[in-house]
């Protein structure tokens, strides 16, 4: 599963230059966890970790150049991705 995440974040550093790969490694594991979790309420199957990187990927293909903009209007999850940003590239 880590080498799952860990190349789904080097997808999100592809699409954003503006975080780090922690920084990166961080959102794979809060969309991943938010699919899943959301998926379970909703009453659904679990689909296997295939179908969840599979739409973790479609997020981070289509929005992965923005995911940082979310942490200026979220505020709940800001502490977890401000951790990574000392080595984030200037």
């Amino acid at each position: 599963m880590q080498d799952i995440h860990e190349r789904l974040a080097s997808l999100l550093l592809e699409k954003n230059s503006g975080i780090t790969y922690e920084q990166a490694l961080t959102w794979v594991e809060l969309l991943w966890g938010d699919f899943e979790a959301t998926y379970a309420k909703a009453g659904h199957d679990y689909m296997g970790s295939e179908m969840t990187e599979k739409v973790v990927r479609q997020w981070i293909e289509n929005y992965g150049g923005q995911l940082h903009e979310f942490v200026a209007r979220n505020p709940k999850y800001k502490h977890l991705l401000e951790q990574g940003d000392q080595n984030k590239p200037n």
